[in-house]
């Protein structure tokens, strides 16, 4: 099997367990030094790096907001070298009442086995009328 499709069979498994709400395996696919980046001028618009800036800056001010669990259905998933794509959806109801259910593309970077770097591609309208900005 090549590395690839390894890497594929990974984000398809991360992303069953993200439909019913579980991010834990998620997280445990990620590297120490993983970086999570999201392009655009909004409030979310940034560079997180390490595994620890991305769970502590990102996760949790978003997860916060949150007052149900958070579930993320993936579409489609291509796979070349390095890299997985991920078309996906997600959806959960703030603590405001209001519903996030935003459009997501993640392109993903592995490298030896691990998740490396994600560049996550979203309607960030979206997200900056229903949620609070993440802080610094």
């Amino acid at each position: 099997m090549s590395t690839a499709d390894n890497n594929k069979q990974l984000m398809q498994a991360v992303f069953a367990e993200l439909e019913r709400g579980n991010g834990r395996p998620f997280i445990d696919a990620m590297a120490d030094d993983f970086c999570w980046d999201i392009p655009g001028t909004s409030a979310w618009s940034r560079r997180f790096e390490g595994k620890r800036a991305v769970r502590e800056q990102l996760f949790k001010p978003l997860f916060a907001q949150f007052a149900t669990p958070y579930t993320n259905r993936a579409l489609r998933f291509i796979a070349e070298g390095d890299h997985v794509v991920v078309e996906c959806r997600g959806s959960v109801q703030t603590v405001r009442g209001e519903a996030y259910n935003n459009s997501y593309c993640y392109v993903c970077r592995f490298e030896g086995g691990r998740l490396r770097e994600l560049t996550e591609y979203m309607d960030t309208a979206l997200a900056e009328a229903v949620l609070a900005p993440p802080g610094d």
